[in-house]
């Protein structure tokens, strides 16, 4: 079965590219993403284009109209938040949260759940992709049919 395609968008070391190839059924191997990936189902983005303002909003802008959702990956271990409360309220797709690095000792999982809450992301999903914990519910949930999109003005 197909996934609905989605945009990985997080700061660098976030695990994006851990978690495509877990999703993916692949062996990890740790590579510094450097361009945009667009693989089949799943876009890959550095983390640059998160971590600068200018990039990051002209980033998720333009690779939201390839995709059907995002998502906003950030790690368990993750030791400050740079999410802007309200995000999902200047994107086009759904925004999905993925916490990644779980199972990491100094995982701080409820903190980083409220960072994802606050920036309007439903549902969020909980993954290690070295244990791979969660990789089966979030690849279900992938593979579940696009939502009826929302017809303004219908009755």
């Amino acid at each position: 079965m197909a996934m609905r395609k989605m945009y990985l968008c997080g700061r660098s070391e976030a695990g994006k590219t851990t978690l495509i190839q877990a999703l993916k059924g692949e062996e990890t191997i740790y590579d510094k993403t450097q361009y945009v990936n667009t693989w089949d189902v799943l876009i890959d983005t550095p983390g640059e284009y998160y971590e600068t303002k200018s990039l990051a909003c002209k980033a998720l802008y333009c690779y939201s109209f390839e995709c059907d959702l995002e998502g906003l990956i950030v790690g368990a271990d993750e030791p400050f938040c740079v999410l802007v409360p309200g995000l999902h309220t200047c994107l086009n797709r759904p925004l999905i949260g993925v916490i990644t690095k779980v199972d990491a000792p100094n995982a701080n999982v409820p903190m980083v759940r409220q960072w994802l809450e606050a920036a309007g992301c439903s549902p969020i999903f909980e993954v290690d992709s070295k244990t791979g914990r969660g990789i089966a519910e979030l690849k279900a949930f992938l593979e579940e049919p696009n939502p009826e999109p929302i017809t303004l003005g219908a009755d």
